[in-house]
């Protein structure tokens, strides 16, 4: 018997719940984001295989999306509950199979952590039960870590299942870009780049110290252990404590006054401190996101003098960052993120830096 690590990732979740419920869309491209409305300012939240085969993916603005699409395709608005819902029934049918520990990591995806010599039957029986539950696909990754079993996923879609293990990791992985490794983005890879490191075999030979000095002694390691998709192996079904609330909006008109910025940071904040206020914790950090015209995207944040439950204090430690932004530019986007204490006796487990627990 072995310690197997699984990760269930839904296929198209969002298109696929979307086809379920109109199964006259099967076959099409279908793109959901924003209100539906690809005249408007939003960005895709899914797409389906159909649509990216046009090169049509999530995080693309809709606009962008409606040039690329054919004249079949359906763009359809985002249906929060729906997705929960499904989401629930999804993790209800994984929960319930024999042996497994189940970790949610997101909507769409989770980790199951079983003891067994046959991981692969484990495997089948999840999309097996994912299926009858709720006319979903998924696709599986094994792996003897979190790390590997969530790249091996990719190697499975759709619909299938893949074992990645440290056996088997540099035959698989050594060649591709680091880019193709969970948590690392663009500008990671570039900064890897500037230091001769493109592939995974070369970040897995990489000089640790050179990584730290690059990244700071917590990712330096944790980046150069990427390289050899090392990772945490424990599966913990400890529900997650939300570390922070956030509001943000599109504007379909550019705000282009400080006026038009501080009325619209106020609003959000108020409404990230009312999500935090009803959890009855304290805000210790504020956060704001802007997106300038036409399409750069900034974060920032400022740690409060202390914990407050003060309304007005958040608000104007959004105002404060506001006031930093650059006036000549025009505004697209804007958010608020209010980091929060954590409750007594809540999760004390200590994060990767990416999701999911050490």
């Amino acid at each position: 018997m072995a310690d197997w690590v699984l990760h269930v990732d839904m296929d198209q979740f969002i298109a696929a719940v979307e086809v379920l419920r109109r199964p006259e869309l099967a076959g099409l491209p279908v793109i959901v984001g924003g209100r539906g409305d690809p005249t408007e300012r939003a960005v895709v939240s899914t797409a389906s295989y159909e649509a990216r085969a046009f090169g049509i993916g999530s995080g693309m603005p809709l606009k962008i999306a409606a040039r690329k699409a054919p004249e079949d395709a359906v763009f359809l608005p985002v249906d929060h509950e729906a997705y929960e819902a499904a989401s629930t029934e999804v993790m209800s049918a994984l929960r319930a199979l024999p042996g497994v520990v189940l970790e949610v990591i997101g909507w769409d995806e989770c980790f199951l952590g079983v003891d067994t010599d046959d991981p692969e039957s484990v495997a089948r029986s999840a999309q097996a039960a994912v299926l009858e539950a709720t006319g979903l696909h998924c696709s599986v990754g094994i792996g003897d870590d979190k790390v590997r079993a969530k790249i091996a996923t990719e190697f499975g879609k759709p619909r299938g299942v893949f074992r990645l293990t440290v056996e088997n990791w540099f035959e698989v992985m050594g060649d591709k870009p680091t880019r193709d490794l969970w948590g690392v983005g663009p500008k990671v890879q570039k900064r890897l780049a500037a230091h001769g490191i493109q592939t995974v075999r070369e970040l897995a030979d990489a000089d640790e110290d050179l990584l730290v000095s690059e990244f700071g002694p917590r990712m330096g390691v944790w980046y150069h252990g990427l390289g050899s998709g090392l990772g945490p192996t424990v599966v913990d079904p400890t529900p997650w404590v939300a570390r922070s609330h956030s509001r943000e909006t599109t504007y379909q008109q550019n705000l282009t006054t400080p006026a038009e910025i501080q009325a619209a940071l106020a609003e959000l904040a108020g409404h990230a401190f009312d999500d935090c206020a009803d959890e009855g914790r304290a805000v210790v950090r504020v956060h704001l996101k802007v997106r300038y015209a036409p399409f750069e995207t900034k974060t920032f944040g400022r740690k409060l003098a202390s914990p407050t439950a003060e309304r007005d204090e958040v608000i104007a430690a959004a105002l404060a960052l506001g006031e930093t932004l650059d006036p000549q530019r025009e505004v697209r986007l804007l958010g608020v993120r209010a980091e929060m204490t954590m409750p007594d006796g809540g999760d004390s487990a200590e994060r990767t830096p990416v999701r999911g627990r050490i």
